[in-house]
């Protein structure tokens, strides 16, 4: 699978030993940054991972910031992208199997390195249902996106 990945600064260090884990696992990585710890803005990142889902770059993707509530934020502001921050594997599996999460999101001031690469394995394991009531669900969240696209209001608020 080719996978994502991309954090701000305080996400940096993390990120590195994600890349090295995802890629002994057996997975391809498309590096988004960031390079440093070199304070940088998270959305950027969010923007980037979710763009290359989007494109077709990448089948899911992975973010990593301090808490993991800001790039999480940021990636669901994009259409067709379902991040999910997770701190257990129970939810890392779900996300994916009952919401098709397509972005693992982690706080690298929340968890060791253990977890995340546990969180990594178990996402990426992990795959959607495909059962009625999940689809009936997904298409609800399609179709709040498309309301809301076509209405402007997303605009509006952003200004």
């Amino acid at each position: 699978m080719n996978i994502a990945i991309g954090a701000d600064h305080a996400g940096f260090e993390l990120k590195e030993l994600i890349i090295e884990h995802t890629r002994s696992i057996g997975h391809t990585i498309l590096d988004l940054g960031t390079g440093s710890t070199h304070p940088v803005d998270y959305p950027d990142f969010a923007e980037a991972v979710g763009m290359a889902i989007c494109e077709g770059r990448a089948d899911r993707g992975i973010l990593i910031c301090g808490s993991g509530v800001g790039a999480s934020v940021a990636a669901n502001k994009l259409p067709g992208i379902r991040a999910g921050i997770c701190h257990d594997s129970y939810s890392a599996h779900q996300g994916v199997e009952h919401d098709d999460m397509n972005v693992l999101v982690l706080g690298s001031r929340v968890i060791g390195v253990e977890l995340a690469r546990e969180l990594t394995s178990t996402f990426l394991a992990a795959e959607f249902s495909g059962e009625e009531r999940h689809r009936r669900r997904l298409a609800k969240i399609a179709a709040i996106e498309k309301r809301r696209l076509s209405s402007g209001e997303i605009e509006r608020n952003a200004s």
